[in-house]
């Protein structure tokens, strides 16, 4: 009987370490930030002029392009940025002829209403999209004649 006791005893100290309060962290500090990016215009120095109106909307997706891949031109109707994982992309912009590459661990403010599309490296590129828009409109739009851009 004693035995039991002894077991059961252990069994409720076990039981009181892993319970949910004793398993959370015991230090609270501030995270380190680390500013990415910061802008008022696109990485081709057009500024950005308004948000939609409405119901705000993030979007946040990741797309992946196989090496030397030219995404369909388009552009998009809502400010939004961009952040390298992998690869890396370089942007065209239809109209002006102006090209910028980013590489991996960099992050990039998009245009808004210009033609432009994306182009892969010698590897696979993942980018990380965040839009601002609202409910409804969408993300990225084809140029006329042009496939969607995902």
């Amino acid at each position: 009987m004693k035995y039991y006791a002894v077991i059961l005893a252990a069994c409720a100290v076990l039981m009181i370490m892993v319970t949910p309060e004793n398993t959370q962290a015991q230090t609270v500090q501030s995270a380190h930030r680390e500013l990415l990016l910061q802008s008022t215009s696109s990485w081709n120095g057009k500024a950005y002029t308004h948000y939609p109106s409405g119901q705000p909307q993030l979007t946040t997706i990741k797309i992946t392009l196989a090496p030397h891949t030219a995404l369909p031109w388009h552009t998009h109707p809502i400010p939004n940025a961009g952040y390298i994982l992998e690869g890396q992309l370089t942007i065209h912009d239809r109209t002006s002829g102006a090209a910028h590459t980013f590489h991996k661990g960099e992050a990039f403010s998009e245009s808004v209403d210009d033609e432009h599309r994306g182009e892969s490296g010698d590897t696979e590129t993942k980018v990380l999209l965040t839009y601002a828009g609202t409910p409804g409109l969408p993300t990225s739009v084809p140029a006329k004649g042009e496939k969607p851009e995902y």
